[in-house]
């Protein structure tokens, strides 16, 4: 019994009820333009006319459903005042950036179609202001008589035909009684209005197949970006860090010996370290949702000051040239400076001494790089044993994502018992 008159009790019922009410006041004004056909018509009988002037504005209202923005405001309007969940229309997303724009390949973006929700809206604006109105009027009419019938003070009263006897209320308890009834009547009409365009909400306003599939791509491209982000993170603050902390440390032994290796060490800190703020705003920029800057571009053609940065952590590097690396642009050439940056991270973190090989062979067809380390027990400067640097596991799975993406091939691992090795190679023309 309680159970059952819950509905009568909670204001999201009434709420509801008002959010009919305006669907029935907002098709008002389209009236005036259903009536003039109807006005032209005069030799029509009075029906058929009217009959018209329905057909007329049922269309004007369901021509006010196409636009996306009576879409939009009917979802707010629902979410608020009948309680139902409804997630925002999915959008158009944004275009994806111009090359030449600091990012990597992301996955492919599914553009929400014009007339993505069809039928829906027009068909539930008419059923909207079709149960406005006659729960309006119903509502409306109960509770005047709700109001009018105790006491007969306004001279209205309820009778009841039966089969040879009339039935005549105008007075006294029976007028309360009967105004009670037509109250609690008002009230059903309002549960019964209110829970129909609850159920039919998430049917007509609820996401079609395609925002489904649009909201699914558009998750999908955050995922994707939220990645990337994670990846340029973990391939520049992680490998400032490494190089910096054996910079310090060799820095430290330095100090007094050697103080123009010390100084030295520390400037590159200082600059590696720079470098490293530029990313990591440029990331909080993106993360926060703010308008962040340029995004930091560091290519092939910076690779001299990556190697000397490694030397000034004490690490002996020999680099391999072959071709015309510096004549690699745009994506190709970000993506192979962040290859060789965590394999020389990696060869710092968990290398043995010894020089570290680094090859880049620049071809007509494709990129090859690779990194080549000593493995085993470390005997250089700046390291405290084997577990100087902890290590998640994260670098690989990044570097293997981001050659899969520039449909590349990428092979790590032991060279030999004393050498870890990492060899990729970029197409330079990506497969249509």
């Amino acid at each position: 019994m309680i159970r059952a008159t819950r509905p009568f009790l909670h204001g999201s019922t009434y709420s509801g009820m008002l959010f009919a009410y305006g669907g029935a006041l907002a098709s008002l004004p389209l009236l005036p333009f259903a009536l003039l056909p109807a006005l032209a018509w005069h030799p029509a009988p009075q029906g058929a006319r009217i009959a018209l002037v329905l057909l007329i504005w049922a269309a004007l209202v369901g021509a006010a459903g196409l636009a996306r923005a009576t879409r939009r405001a009917l979802i707010v309007s629902a979410r608020r005042l009948l309680r139902v969940g409804l997630p925002d229309p999915a959008v158009a997303p944004r275009p994806a950036s111009p090359p030449g724009a600091g990012r990597t390949p992301s996955l492919p973006t599914l553009v929400l179609p014009s007339g993505a929700h069809g039928w829906q809206t027009p068909v539930w604006l008419l059923l909207h202001v079709t149960l406005g109105w006659t729960g309006g009027l119903i509502s409306g009419a109960l509770l005047f008589a709700g109001l009018a019938l105790p006491g007969g003070w306004t001279g209205i009263w309820a009778g009841l035909d039966l089969p040879g006897r009339e039935v005549r209320v105008n007075g006294g308890w029976p007028s309360w009684v009967l105004a009670l009834g037509c109250v609690l009547l008002a009230a059903v009409v309002c549960v019964v209005v209110t829970n129909t365009l609850r159920w039919l909400a998430p049917k007509l306003l609820g996401p079609s197949s395609a925002e489904l599939l649009a909201l699914a791509a558009e998750r999908e491209q955050a995922l994707a970006e939220r990645n990337r982000l994670a990846h340029e993170l973990h391939d520049s603050i992680g490998h400032t860090l490494t190089a910096a902390t054996i910079q310090a440390a060799v820095a430290g032994e330095l100090l007094s010996a050697d103080p123009v290796a010390a100084r030295a060490a520390l400037h590159s800190i200082e600059e590696s370290t720079r470098a490293a703020l530029e990313d990591l705003d440029y990331v909080l920029g993106v993360l926060r949702e703010e308008k962040a800057g340029t995004a930091p571009t560091r290519t092939l053609a910076d690779l001299p000051e990556l190697l000397n940065r490694m030397r000034h952590a004490g690490a002996v590097v020999e680099p391999e040239l072959s071709g015309e690396p510096e004549q690699v642009r745009g994506t190709l050439s970000r993506a192979a400076y962040r290859i060789l940056q965590e394999g020389l991270t990696n060869a710092l973190r968990h290398g043995a001494g010894g020089p570290i090989r680094v090859r880049v062979a620049a071809a007509p067809d494709g990129l090859e790089l690779g990194v080549v380390n000593r493995t085993g027990t470390s005997t250089g400067r700046g390291r405290t044993g084997a577990d100087a640097f902890p290590t998640s596991g994260h670098g690989l799975r990044g570097l293997a994502e981001r050659v899969r993406l520039l449909h590349g091939e990428i092979e790590a691992g032991p060279d030999g018992p004393h050498h870890w090795r990492l060899a990729v190679r970029l197409p330079v023309r990506l497969p249509s």
